[in-house]
């Protein structure tokens, strides 16, 4: 498994420079957010070049922009801006064979699910929602790129948050570039047993986030990493394993701190 890490937790002006210094920490991939209003040329270029550059892999790539996490809004408008984002996600991924990902809705939950858990989405939202993953899926057919769904705990998104669901929901899909995006502080939500859970998925991860159960750095909180990872590794998961949580305040510390914890437990599984 391959040590990744999200481009807005690296102190850097540019992707290059922050693929650099994550190389030095030990980190072979980086998933990229880009601001969707200043993307430009330039900055695909500069995607598109950067594992040559820095010999970091560009794993992952969303749009940051107030259009996403708006799919399956009730407003037209909302739903269509939202597929188009994704669409252009995709579109990047299919270029460079990188994994995106989309969710129903994300966002604040309003009333808070406090026992109202593990909700379904109804047979006609299953078949909308589907329809559309599969229109955004398609961007990507015929390449090494993937249009993903990661459990979603249930504060931020309605369905899907559990792994177990997301991949129930991508099989029925059948297609090449679909499957599951398991989310480490996620499933310390969600998941009665995090092991269990990724054994169950086995056959649909494409990708994996890292991020401890109080969304700090891997160690930093109660998540048996070692009962995760082995579980992980089990599954003949040999990609990706990126960060995606706070850096606890100086990343040029606490990120290269992370590579270790890590490195010393893959080492051991």
């Amino acid at each position: 498994m391959i040590l990744s890490c999200t481009n807005i937790m690296v102190p850097g002006n540019t992707l290059t420079e922050k693929a650099h210094r994550l190389r030095g920490w030990g980190y072979k991939g980086v998933t990229v957010f880009a601001d969707y209003a200043s993307w430009n040329d330039e900055k695909l270029e500069e995607l598109l070049t950067l594992e040559d550059n820095t010999g970091v892999v560009p794993c992952e790539f969303l749009f940051i922009s107030p259009a996403a996490g708006k799919l399956m809004s009730e407003n037209a408008d909302e739903r269509a801006a939202t597929k188009a984002l994704y669409i252009k996600a995709a579109d990047v991924c299919a270029k460079i064979g990188a994994i995106t990902e989309i969710e129903y809705m994300l966002g604040p939950q309003d009333p808070l699910p406090l026992f109202d858990v593990y909700k379904q989405m109804t047979q006609e939202q299953e078949d909308q929602f589907l329809a559309v993953y599969r229109e955004i899926a398609a961007t990507v057919a015929g390449t090494k790129a993937a249009v993903l769904l990661e459990g979603i705990n249930r504060y931020e998104s309605p369905f899907m948050n559990s792994i177990v669901d997301c991949a129930r929901v991508a099989a029925k899909l059948d297609m090449d570039g679909v499957g599951v995006l398991p989310d480490f502080f996620h499933m310390s939500i969600e998941e009665a047993d995090i092991a269990e859970a990724i054994s169950a998925v086995a056959g649909s991860i494409r990708h994996v986030h890292l991020g401890d159960n109080n969304r700090c750095t891997p160690g930093q909180g109660s998540i048996d990493w070692e009962r995760g990872l082995k579980a992980l590794k089990a599954t003949g998961y040999n990609k990706f394993l990126s960060l995606e949580c706070s850096t606890m305040g100086n990343p040029d510390a606490t990120i290269p701190e992370a590579a270790d914890y890590l490195n010393k437990i893959l080492a051991r599984i």
